[in-house]
């Protein structure tokens, strides 16, 4: 080897260590913590690079939380926010929040409300009493509650039109039976139909509470006048008043023994496949050699096992990708692939042969070393806006990761070895005896093996 090529080796030794080193503490998080008076946890990061501010308030309040026969109950009140409070019409909250530019959104995911603010810092105190006015005082009236019952029923009738949709859905109910996990966060039109505006208030009531609440702010603002808007708004003298959380009751999760297979006819060219079952809790100590596994399996694009086996080498289809999704109190695996009605049966027998190597084999040196490098990588581009920032830290509070996670992160996937890879493999993928298969095609051309059912 000659002295040049030793050059360029070390200087490119030297670049990696730099940029790995960069990737970890360039966008480490100063984070500061405080729980006020009645009960709110606040999350705080400065940034003066940007005249800009991000914030986003958790609220303890989901599907867990509605009675089934309310489902989309959680996500009707979040939508009704912005619709009207106790001295705001809907028509003037919007006009204010266009007239600045900035933007007040509410989501729900399955486990917490998230209410999100985006503004300059010019108009900062204006959109925080606007935020603070649609958490605490929504009006729900009658008219506005109508109007958006009637576009959430549009909205769940043109998803159906979705084989995609109708596969995932499917599924959730197959894998989560009975519990909340295991429906559509908007419900459904029969369910929606039965909601009242007095059960808005009370769900209101019960659950928008500040000890359940998360409040995570990035950008140019100073703890003290971050202090003080809460203060003024968000506080017990502004009607914030502290009071225990309502107690949830939800169904029990069921356990699967043997395998199922749900068939939804739809005259399509492609059939829409999801075959999985239960995952794991985010809190599982085991959910990073299960992130490392799954790139390795299916999560990881071009580079997973199962992309290179059904659609690079057998050619069945443009994408194939498993994943894992963890929530508060259970998750579900899922394969996902799109594929003509006459491949479904050699899809499932390959799919289901990739979990079977990955449970019995063992990952190669390159697999590993490939999966610890995209995850350790891309976790950067989880911080690089102050929306990531803000709703990174009222995530990481939620599911209790710790105020320091987003500087172990990187260490804790190095340290994952080979028998981490494996052990995670055999534990929590699933048997092919206890699966859940769906798939949504024409039935006919599909002819789907016995064996599989």
């Amino acid at each position: 080897m000659t002295i040049g090529r030793i050059k360029i080796i070390a200087l490119a030794a030297l670049l990696a260590v730099t940029v790995s080193l960069f990737s970890v503490n360039a966008f480490a998080i100063d984070m500061r913590r405080v729980v006020m008076p009645n009960g709110l946890v606040v999350l705080y990061a400065q940034r003066h690079n940007l005249p800009v501010v991000r914030m986003s308030l958790l609220i303890n309040a989901s599907k867990l939380d509605e009675p089934t026969r309310l489902a989309g109950l959680a996500n009707l009140t979040a939508q009704m926010l912005t619709e009207g409070t106790k001295k705001r019409t809907s028509k003037e909250i919007h006009e204010e929040i266009e007239f600045t530019g900035a933007s007040i959104e509410a989501t729900l995911t399955s486990d917490y409300t998230a209410v999100g603010l985006s503004v300059l810092r010019k108009d900062l105190h204006a959109m925080f009493e606007i935020l603070a006015d649609c958490v605490l005082n929504p009006a729900f009236t009658e008219a506005e509650l109508r109007q958006k019952k009637e576009l959430v029923k549009g909205g769940i009738m043109h998803k159906e039109e979705s084989p995609a949709y109708t596969a995932n859905k499917a599924f959730l109910s197959e894998v989560f039976g009975k519990f909340p996990y295991g429906r559509v966060s908007e419900g459904a039109p029969e369910t929606i139909d039965m909601i009242k505006r007095d059960d808005l208030v009370n769900f209101h009531s019960d659950f928008y509470v500040p000890s359940g609440s998360i409040l995570s702010v990035a950008g140019d603002i100073s703890y003290e006048e971050l202090m003080a808007l809460i203060d003024k708004y968000l506080s017990e003298r502004a009607g914030w008043s502290n009071k225990p959380v309502k107690k949830r009751a939800v169904a029990e999760l069921p356990k699967h023994v043997a395998k199922k297979a749900v068939l939804i006819n739809r005259d399509t060219q492609q059939a829409n496949i999801i075959l999985g079952g239960a995952g794991i809790k985010r809190d599982n100590p085991d959910f990073y050699s299960v992130a490392v596994m799954n790139y390795i399996l299916g999560g990881g694009g071009f580079a997973s096992r199962m992309v290179k086996s059904i659609r690079d080498n057998l050619g069945l289809a443009y994408d194939i990708h498993s994943h894992f999704a963890s929530f508060k109190y259970a998750g579900d695996f899922q394969v996902v692939i799109q594929t003509k009605n006459e491949f479904t049966n050699v899809a499932v027998e390959e799919i289901l042969k990739q979990i079977k190597n990955m449970k019995e084999g063992v990952v190669t040196d390159e697999e590993l070393s490939g999966a610890k490098a995209y995850l350790t990588g891309s976790f950067p581009r989880k911080l690089d806006t102050m929306d990531k920032i803000s709703m990174f830290m009222a995530q990481v509070e939620f599911y209790g990761l710790g105020t320091d996670f987003d500087k172990k992160y990187p260490g804790i996937i190095n340290a994952i070895t080979k028998e981490d890879v494996r052990r995670a493999a055999q534990k929590y993928l699933l048997s092919n005896t206890n699966y859940r298969l769906v798939i949504v095609g024409n039935q006919e051309k599909i002819g789907l093996n016995s064996d599989y059912k």
